[in-house]
């Protein structure tokens, strides 16, 4: 069964079209994107292609089109970017449509077949994603219209986390208020996470319903999650994607009364500390750079701000893989993912340094080679680095949503 895939933002729409097929071919024909052969498994076969990467459906055609609605862009909006994406590509015998759609709320716990009443609770959601339901909502208006016979779903980066127990969700705040303003902890990168935990059992070959977890998704937005058992426990990201670690443009945990103190004393209003705290933040406002690439090299140079950036976005990690640990219990191992995560061996290494008494180690030649498994062998929690594949994983929960 065909599935396109549709990410559409504010100014963007990405896709990707999948061909899925039957579980029977499944294993004999693994994916267009799958990858031929990993070191760092211990697999008897250095050039075998290890179970975590079999039987996953073709890319058949992906791409994005940028900078909709703005001069010189590639479309005038969703509805032209939309209809080039149908133009572009061969949708014959195309089976579903998955939308991702970043807020969920506390209403959607699964991928869900949208209808107008699902698109009618979206819109209800959108105060608490303004810049994110709104693209979707455009997305899924679109492709209905230009293909209402072909059903679609609606996947949410939040619902991989309604398994949050209430007192890892609750804020400590006028009970009233929180529920008239549905002001929770939501959680997001849901898909992300969701893939990579079960792909990371697959790698050490144990089933997921069995082993605890401890993702950490590291790209220009940035999370951590701890997985029990294939269920999310606990994670960094709070009522919106603003909270928890150092990311990219975005502050991460702050003191609220920042915020009361940039209005109160220094006078700036409201929406411009909310641009600075969500555009002008983390690695962008420590250093004027958001690239981690471009941290790394000023800090290998011995630039003060580089190096200091480096430092407080390494401690901000540990200090949640710290917390993760002691709140599961015990964990299976600890993986990386997304564009810091897969490539940066420098920051895997500082993120987890000195943790060795907790069974927490990194082997530094894996490491800089870039194996999966990047912990010694008799290490008692794997460090691994898992490419993380969210257009997938929509696919997968599209699919799951039909019931196919």
């Amino acid at each position: 069964m065909k599935i396109l895939v549709l990410n559409c933002g504010s100014s963007s729409v990405k896709y990707r079209l999948f061909d899925d097929p039957p579980p029977a071919a499944s294993a004999a024909s693994p994916s267009l994107d799958a990858t031929p052969s990993v070191t760092g498994l211990g697999s008897s076969d250095p050039g075998a292609e290890p179970a975590v990467f079999r039987g996953m459906p073709a890319t058949l055609a992906k791409g994005l089109i940028e900078r909709i609605g703005e001069a010189g862009g590639d479309a005038a909006d969703h509805t032209a970017a939309l209809q080039q994406v149908m133009e572009s590509i061969d949708l014959s015998n195309l089976g579903a449509i998955g939308h991702r759609v970043v807020h969920g709320g506390s209403l959607f716990s699964s991928a869900t077949l949208i209808d107008d009443e699902v698109v009618e609770t979206i819109e209800r959601l959108v105060p608490l994603a303004p810049l994110h339901n709104p693209a979707a909502l455009s997305g899924i208006a679109v492709a209905r219209k230009l293909l209402p016979d072909v059903p679609q779903v609606a996947v949410f980066d939040t619902a991989f986390h309604q398994t949050i127990a209430p007192e890892g969700v609750t804020y400590a705040i006028d009970a009233g208020l929180a529920a008239d303003w549905q002001i929770r902890r939501y959680g997001f990168h849901g898909t992300s996470h969701a893939y990579v935990a079960r792909e990371t059992a697959a790698l050490l070959g144990r089933p997921a319903e069995e082993i605890n977890v401890i993702t950490l998704h590291l790209g220009n937005g940035a999370s951590a999650c701890a997985v029990q058992g294939g269920r999310s426990v606990a994670t960094s990201m709070g009522m919106s994607p603003q909270s928890g670690l150092v990311m990219g443009t975005r502050s991460g945990d702050i003191d609220p009364t920042v915020i009361f103190h940039l209005h109160r004393v220094a006078g700036l209003p409201i929406e411009e500390i909310e641009r600075s705290l969500t555009r002008s933040a983390g690695l962008q406002g420590l250093t004027g750079a958001n690239d981690m690439r471009e941290i790394q090299r000023r800090r290998d140079e011995g630039d003060p701000a580089a190096t200091l950036a480096f430092a407080v976005y390494c401690r901000r990690i540990k200090e949640h893989v710290g917390a993760y640990l002691a709140l599961l219990g015990h964990t299976d191992a600890i993986t990386f993912t997304a564009g810091v995560g897969e490539n940066s061996p420098a920051v895997r290494s500082a993120a987890l340094q000195g943790l060795s008494t907790l069974g927490i180690e990194i082997d530094e030649a894996r490491n800089n080679r870039g194996d999966r498994i990047v912990s010694p062998d008799a290490a008692r929690v794997a460090v691994c680095v898992v490419p993380t594949d969210e257009e997938l994983e929509i696919a997968e929960e599209t699919r799951k949503a039909l019931g196919a």
